[in-house]
């Protein structure tokens, strides 16, 4: 459990992703984009944490990724808010029997002194759960004491220029603009509200201060759909296709590498 008392924020993101828990996977089942995304989010954990490392992830939700890199011979401790994502876990664990090798915490990504089973070889968190926060160093303050020395952190975090959205100008102007709201972008999930924030990878890495280096930056679906596109690929194949093949080739590219649904930002703990 975590250490305080949630704050109103806290809440409701632990009540709105705690419901999507029954649906989340299912959203996944048979979504090519998606799986893409997931994949390039591995490579980049794999590409410096060797296999037989212990890692910890932050905002695991139902443990998808966890699972996938515990089946690539990784050991993970999975945490996250919302009870209903912990339970989905645990679920995991047992139905693939993943004992020892996958563990599961309830616990807030503010409240990670509370974290059992380290330090960690490195710690990952997924597609923006990060975004549910306005202060990125309430995070990174824990991560000295969570990582061995040279530790590894890879961040999947939403930032404020996203192509595909912004294409979406003339027809949807809301959308379009959405993450470019100075005090935070108001969001719902299963009926429930809260707010996300966007940072660039510069507020980024500036969070995690002197004590760590970069090691790798790319871009995410630069002009590739959005993760929540479930239609795109399928319907237009030969398009999504060439799309996501120039996007491969544009990720690290310096203006572009912090742009996309996602960027992925890979540090390292200088101790």
């Amino acid at each position: 459990m975590p250490n305080s008392t949630p704050n109103p924020q806290q809440s409701a993101v632990s009540l709105a992703f705690g419901r999507k828990a029954a649906v989340y996977d299912a959203f996944g089942e048979g979504h090519e984009h998606l799986a893409w995304m997931r994949e390039r989010v591995y490579t980049a954990v794999t590409r410096h944490l060797p296999v037989g490392s212990h890692v910890l992830e932050i905002n695991a939700g139902t443990g998808l990724d966890a699972a996938a890199l515990v089946q690539r011979g990784y050991r993970v401790h999975a945490t996250d808010l919302a009870e209903g994502m912990v339970a989905a876990i645990e679920q995991k664990i047992e139905t693939h029997a993943l004992h020892g090798r996958l563990t599961a915490q309830r616990c807030s990504f503010t409240d990670l002194d509370a974290v059992r089973h380290g330090p960690f070889a490195g710690v990952y968190s997924n597609f923006g759960g990060l975004n549910c926060t306005a202060d990125l160093t309430a995070v990174t303050r824990h991560l000295p004491n969570l990582l061995q020395p040279n530790g590894v952190v890879v961040w999947v975090i939403m930032p404020p220029i996203c192509p595909w959205e912004l294409a979406l100008l003339f027809k949807d102007a809301k959308v379009a603009m959405r993450r470019w709201r100075r005090h935070g972008t108001p969001s719902h999930v299963e009926g429930v509200h809260f707010t996300t924030w966007y940072f660039t990878a510069q507020q980024t890495i500036r969070a995690f201060g002197p004590r760590f280096a970069v090691l790798g930056l790319e871009g995410l679906s630069l002009l590739t759909p959005t993760a929540d596109n479930h239609t795109f690929a399928p319907r237009h194949p030969r398009l999504y296709h060439a799309l996501r093949a120039v996007d491969e080739r544009l990720n690290q590219w310096p203006l572009l590498r912090g742009w996309g649904d996602f960027f992925i930002l890979t540090m390292r703990f200088l101790g």
